[in-house]
């Protein structure tokens, strides 16, 4: 049994940090510097604070005129009638879009026929031309009746009075988000893999409990964000309904600044309304599908207010742990 050699004086005499010509040969390592990173960064910033001085400094936009009518009476009520058109719409359209997106998958070519047609004619025509077809609904069709198909008719009703404007807005607005919808949530069905519902089938689970319980929970990862963007367009596409004079955000805007000539200011109060309540929109859409995602993943990552405590607790750890001057002294 041999025991190893002692180190040489000569080694035992370098320094702890050099390994002699072997470490001077190694190349050393420079962290990339993206120059032109920092470049573009500083451009925009510089773009952002001008853009900024020039909201704080330029007269024309007249933020007194702005503040004065941003929280007014009329605005908050016309706000209000926005939210209405655009929550009836969303429900009515997403109820009605997911019949016609199981009719599209149904296997009777005459229900997948007549959704397919329904998509396409409704995404074809421009939604101010059926929000007019809708108001116009009494020159079309002077009376409506139920009765005997191409034979007597049993009882019938005019028409002159039964589609008001709001009617009108909320019927039109209706239908044409259901053609949209029902692309999203049929697309949202193919994602789901046809081998759980076959198991399922196999086990004896009503289909109305597969579609409740295992197509629909899987289905909401891929159809929330494109039907969170269906529902924002949703909500700025209510400012068409002000051809039918109703009193929605972007009308009451529209008949202030006609009266008192502010255009800038006023179109100013209904871009920062509609930026609050799409924000609205965001931060419920971001919480909906964090929700859903709970099955994908188990741990799903921190949202911004459980990162801005663990931030906060950092700090205040950190501050606890340093000592003051004058204790040291």
């Amino acid at each position: 049994m041999t025991s190893a050699a002692p180190p040489s004086p000569k080694a035992a005499a370098l320094p702890a940090g050099d390994a002699g010509p072997r470490a001077a040969a190694e190349p050393k390592v420079v962290p990339a510097r993206h120059y032109w990173r920092w470049a573009a960064g500083a451009a925009v910033l510089v773009l952002a604070a001008q853009f900024a001085h020039g909201l704080v400094t330029n007269p024309a936009w007249e933020w007194e005129v702005f503040f004065r009518y941003l929280t007014a009476d009329s605005v908050l009520r016309a706000v209000w009638v926005t939210l209405q058109l655009t929550v009836y719409g969303t429900a009515l359209g997403f109820a009605l879009g997911l019949v016609v997106a199981l009719m599209r998958l149904s296997r009777s070519p005459l229900l997948s026929g007549a959704a397919w047609l329904y998509v396409w004619a409704f995404r074809s025509i421009p939604l101010i031309v059926q929000l007019l077809f809708w108001f116009n609904l009494a020159y079309l069709y002077e009376e409506l009746g139920i009765g005997v198909p191409f034979g007597p008719v049993v009882w019938s009703f005019g028409t002159m009075h039964l589609v008001g404007a709001m009617s009108a807005a909320v019927i039109g607005l209706a239908l044409h988000q259901a053609a949209y919808a029902a692309e999203i949530l049929r697309g949202g069905f193919l994602a789901v893999e046809p081998g759980q519902l076959e198991a399922a089938a196999a086990l004896g689970i009503p289909r109305h409990r597969q579609l409740r319980r295992i197509v629909l929970p899987q289905a909401m990862r891929s159809v929330l964000p494109n039907a969170a963007n269906e529902i924002v367009s949703l909500f700025k596409g209510t400012s068409i309904v002000s051809v039918m004079a109703i009193g929605e955000l972007f009308y009451q805007v529209q008949v202030i600044y006609g009266r008192n000539g502010r255009v800038v200011p006023l179109l100013m109060v209904a871009t920062v309304w509609y930026i609050v309540l799409t924000t609205l929109l965001s931060v419920v859409q971001y919480y909906v599908e964090r929700h859903f995602a709970r099955g994908a993943d188990r741990t799903p990552p921190p949202t911004p207010l459980q990162r801005a405590r663990a931030v906060a607790r950092a700090l205040k750890a950190s501050s606890h742990q340093l000592t003051p001057l004058w204790e040291k002294r």
